[in-house]
């Protein structure tokens, strides 16, 4: 199938098709007269691809979840390694916005007569040190080949 035909199916524009394989994540597909063919079994990968993209996971991710992936391999535990993984990093992005959401709703109700003023009181803040603490790096385990 062309990429045209590609994109079609599964409701992408052919550059992000061209995209996928820059990062690794499709394989260069063989040419016919300087056209990209390809198999129908791409279309799955492809839409695997854009879910897991839809989803927030990184290309790195996504390639490293394709990374050796066939028919025959259950894609089950892979999915549970970077599922796991994934809730963390939300869980600290939801804590993060929950801080920022109820320090931004203090500040609707400033009344600072000065920003020299409005800079002491939120250095003051223990909202502000708490939303400054949860920039401390507090990354996630990274996921490697052998974890999958």
């Amino acid at each position: 199938m062309k990429i045209g035909e590609l994109a079609n199916q599964t409701n992408l524009n052919a550059s992000a098709i061209r995209y996928y394989e820059k990062c690794g994540l499709l394989t260069p597909q063989y040419r016919v007269g300087g056209q990209r063919r390809y198999a129908n079994d791409v279309v799955d990968r492809v839409l695997l691809i854009r879910f897991a993209s839809d989803m927030g996971f990184s290309i790195a991710e996504i390639r490293l979840f394709l990374n050796g992936l066939s028919a025959k391999i259950p894609v089950g535990p892979r999915w549970r390694r970077l599922a796991q993984n994934k809730i963390r990093e939300v869980d600290i992005a939801m804590d993060r916005s929950r801080r920022l959401k109820l320090l931004l709703s203090h500040l609707l109700g400033c009344r600072c007569g000065s920003l020299k003023i409005c800079v002491e009181r939120l250095k003051l803040s223990p909202n502000l040190q708490s939303l400054h603490r949860s920039r401390e790096p507090r990354r996630a385990k990274t996921i490697q080949t052998a974890d999958l």
